[in-house]
């Protein structure tokens, strides 16, 4: 038994020289590549592919979803050995926003904590961060109204997206006892959790506050109160685990949208995502949705929101498959822009590799 164990740590040794040279060897690489780009570093399109090939070839024993995490996290070096990437998020440390960018970005990439949605806006628009991640949709508390009305007013766009899965716990002030007189979570958190505090927390006051980290960072200083956050935020405010995965849909994810000052070209497998208003005609909203059907491009996303520009006046947030650049797709939005009294393509970018 030592005699194998010997040969299989030797094997694993001689494996980790031989992945450190390969590694450093595209590092190599990617510097020269980024001698040779035009000043844009980051290329969504070109990760994306990467990480679809890698799932692709996977054989395993690995999950395909380990791979993926591995390879951004080589990507995200390299890059960095280029120029390190600047991502502001919601804040503080420790929020689902954040787990959603050190995804995307990997972690040598720079996160840069922010007080509300507006500010992560506001710091890509003025060059204090190259990127920002913001949520948009939750698969139970559904569209991020905030998300959606301020990339109507911006002029950034969506470069990418990514899908998290979220997982929802109950926290408490280490050695904190008596009944709990508060929950303190995101509005979103406390919805995705309806049910469960129904029946275990049915009489405790419920507090919204503008993320879930700081939901956590409210118990740590408050025995008598408890949070639903993540569990990046209970290790990064030392809390209790009371109860986990307390969410009421086991499958409760969370898609977040990357904004910069491009979008990205094609990847092959891409979303368009547009914002649209309607003539104030019969048939107006039906005439929006007919170059769509008639170029065959399909819809994955149908949002409305109040345009603020006058009462029962509504903006349409669309999600289609496929590029801006694509033949089809650019001919039904050529076509959309004669018909709709508003049209904005809000980005073109790849499919979240998750």
């Amino acid at each position: 038994m030592d005699k194998e164990l010997s040969q299989h740590r030797a094997s694993i040794d001689a494996i980790d020289s031989e992945m450190l040279k390969l590694v450093n060897q595209r590092a190599e690489h990617a510097k020269a590549i980024g001698v040779l780009k035009d000043g844009t570093v980051y290329r969504p399109e070109r990760e994306a592919q990467v990480l679809r090939r890698i799932k692709e070839g996977n054989s395993g024993p690995l999950s395909d979803e380990t791979v993926a995490r591995l390879f951004r996290e080589i990507m995200s070096a390299c890059l960095a050995l280029e120029q390190p990437l600047s991502v502001s998020f919601l804040g503080p440390q420790g929020t689902f926003t954040q787990a959603a960018a050190i995804k995307h970005f990997g972690h040598a990439a720079l996160t840069r904590p922010c007080a509300s949605i507006d500010e992560v806006f506001r710091e890509v628009e003025a060059g204090l961060a190259d990127y920002g991640v913001v949520p948009v949709e939750n698969s139970t508390g559904g569209a991020v109204g905030t998300t959606l009305d301020l990339l109507l007013q911006t002029p950034l766009q969506v470069c990418g997206e990514v899908d998290l899965r979220v997982h929802q716990f109950l926290l408490r002030k280490v050695g904190a006892t008596g009944k709990a007189e508060k929950v303190y979570s995101h509005a979103q958190s406390l919805a995705q959790c309806h049910e469960w505090l129904n029946q275990n927390l049915s009489g405790v006051e419920r507090v919204a506050v503008v993320s879930n980290a700081e939901a956590a960072r409210l118990a740590a200083e408050d025995g008598a109160a408890v949070a639903i956050a993540g569990e990046a935020a209970a290790e990064h405010y030392g809390l209790e685990k009371l109860a986990e995965n307390i969410e009421d849909k086991p499958d409760n994810t969370t898609r977040f949208l990357v904004i910069g000052q491009h979008d990205a070209a094609p990847s092959g497998r891409d979303k368009t995502s547009l914002a649209m208003s309607s003539r104030n005609r019969p048939g107006a909203v039906y005439e929006l949705l007919t170059p769509l059907a008639r170029h065959e491009v399909s819809m994955t996303k149908l949002e409305s929101r109040p345009s603020h520009s006058g009462l029962w006046e509504y903006v349409f947030f669309v999600d289609v498959e496929g590029h801006r650049l694509d033949e089809k797709v650019a001919q039904a939005l050529a076509e959309l822009a004669d018909k709709a009294a508003f049209l904005k393509i809000l980005g073109s970018y790849p499919v979240a590799v998750l």
